[in-house]
Parts: C-alpha cells; structure tokens; sequence
C-alpha cells in the first residue's frame, strides 16, 4: 500500500469527527489526495486495518512534542522578550512572511477560478502568484490563462528571485485581503528556474513543446536552462535501482500499467527489473489483456508518477536529476 492508502485507512479507522478534526489542519492538495483514497477504497482485510494501526502507533511513539504548537510558543516569547511593539514587526516576518494565509486560500480554489481572478492582472502578478501555487495547480492554471500571456508568464517566473513588500501589496488588491504588517515582511525567495521547468513539466505535451520554443525565441540561454532541468519520464532510465524501487511502492499497479503503454523500452525494463519476477509478470500480462488506450490517458498516468517521484525527491527519498544532468 501508499502511504496514501495507508493515511486513509487510518482516517476511515478513526470515524467521521475524528478523521474530519485531522482534515482540518492539513493542506488543500493533501485533503484531496486523501479523499480520493478513501472514495476508491473497496475493501480492507482485518489485517490490512491492524497493520496500518500498528505501524502509525509505532511511529507516533518514536517522535517527540516538540514543535506542536510552535507557532504560538514563538509568538508568546518573543512579546514577553520584547514586548508588543518591537516583537510586531519580527513575529510578521518570522511568521506572516513564512505562511501568507491569503495565498494558501487560493490552493482551495478550482483553477479556473484562480485563472478568472488574475487573468487581467500584470504578468508579474500572475507569475507571483503561480510561483507560491502548487506546481500542478498553477500548470492547470497556466493553460486556463490567455495564451498571448502564457510565455511571457513563464518567462517571468524563471527570473523571479523574490517578492518585495510593494509586490505583496499588489497581491493583496488581487485577493482582496490584508496582510498583517506587510510594509515589515522581507522579501521571500519564489520563482525562479526550478519552478518554471517544474511548472512546464507538468503541462500537456504540446503546450509544454510550444512554450519552450517561445522562451528560447525570447531568450535562448534562459530556454536551455528551464529544458535542462525539466525531468522527463524518459529520465526514469537513469535514476539508481533503489530509487526505482522506493518510488513503485507509491504508485498503484494501474497507474503503472497505463503509463507504461508506448514508453521507451529503456525505462520499461528499468521498472519491471525492479519488480519481483512475478509481479512484472502480471503487470505484463495485465498490459496485454487491455486494449487500445488513448495517448492522453497514458500521458495523465506518467505525470502522476513523476509528480510523486518529485515527492520523493523533495522529501530526500530517491535522487533526481534533469536532463543533461550527471548522477552521482
């Protein structure tokens, strides 16, 4: 099981109000995730529950109290350290400056909202805005945007290096919120290379080609290093065997059969070398016994891996690397 898999059955374990108080303090991509789960959850096995239960209190009882809570511990320090006054502005930059709520809200909203919200802002608002936005969710908002803007939107995001007080402002009219002493908060390092190649990465194909020509057609240096980064699910092929396997145990057997359909025989054996023998049997065996699939179901199933081999790498699970990229 995912660990996915494995937080849903712990949340259908626990009953509604419980499960729901653990909702509420867990991010817009994350509730959705976990839902999903648990709507396609058919049936759990007595043993499957217990081992779940099992491996949670396990967990629970290695990790200590500390940092629950934290953010109020801060707060309450520092103004009887400082007092009201001088602790404002440093809280608003320790804090406010680290989670600005009125972006987080925008990650709850569909992304065509979002795209109707700032369609008509300058394209530097709207690159701030995709650069604090999941990658995902600020691809889907991407193409819902007129695409007279669309590159010169990732254009903008690539040299972002960060978000100065009077931007912030700016954003707030967007959102129609106020920040908490925004003329205090620092600038905050968005954007940048990583977060266009990693938003490119996750649009269609054909967009994806499209928008990287223009970059290059606008600055050719600039192009080359976003396409350097972008990590293709052809680039599976190079990632080590134990990366490989760390990243099938998060990835449903469906998903996989999907998107191996018309993949490079390269990264095909890589994956199924990695399976027990058995497993890559049946896996073959179920991808022979389908029929035809359309190109775009199987480029949905090799974004939902790659988006959870980025996951892994985030986290520090596995090693990635862009193309052109060495592997160490």
């Amino acid at each position: 099981m995912s660990g996915t898999d494995r937080a849903a059955i712990l949340l259908l374990s626990l009953g509604e109000n419980e499960a729901a108080e653990v909702l509420r303090h867990l991010g817009a991509k994350d509730v959705q995730r976990l839902g999903q789960a648990m709507a396609n959850l058919s049936s759990v096995s007595r043993e499957q529950a217990e081992s779940v239960l099992q491996g949670f209190v396990a967990n629970l009882e290695s990790q200590t109290s500390l940092g629950v809570g934290a953010d109020d511990y801060v707060r309450k320090v520092l103004v009887q350290a400082l007092g009201e006054d001088k602790a404002g502005g440093l809280i608003d930059r320790i804090l406010l400056g680290r989670n600005s709520k009125g972006l987080e809200a925008l990650k709850w909203m569909e992304t065509r909202a979002v795209a109707e919200l700032i369609r008509n802002e300058h394209p530097q608002i709207i690159a701030i805005v995709l650069s604090y936005l999941d990658p995902d969710q600020a691809a889907e908002v991407l193409v819902n945007l007129p695409e007279r803007i669309q590159s010169d939107v990732v254009l903008r995001i690539a040299t972002l290096d960060g978000i100065q007080p009077q931007a912030l402002r700016e954003l707030d009219e967007i959102m129609e919120r106020q920040f908490t002493g925004t003329a205090n908060i620092k600038a905050s390092s968005v954007g940048g290379v990583k977060v266009a190649a990693t938003i490119l990465n996750l649009l269609d194909s054909g967009t994806e080609a499209k928008l990287t020509e223009t970059i290059k057609g606008v600055d050719e240096d600039l192009g080359q290093r976003i396409q350097d980064l972008m990590f293709v699910f052809d680039n599976l092929a190079d990632v080590d065997d134990r990366g490989i396997q760390t990243l099938l145990r998060e990835i449903s057997t469906d998903t996989l059969a999907l998107a191996l359909r018309g993949a490079d025989p390269k990264v095909k054996d890589k994956l199924l070398r990695n399976m027990s023998k058995r497993a890559a049997e049946m896996l073959v065996e179920d991808m022979e016994a389908k029929g035809p699939v359309k190109i775009s179901d199987v480029e949905v199933a090799q974004k939902d891996i790659l988006a959870t081999a980025r996951r892994l790498a985030e986290s520090g699970g596995i090693a990635l690397g862009g193309k052109g990229e060495d592997f160490v």
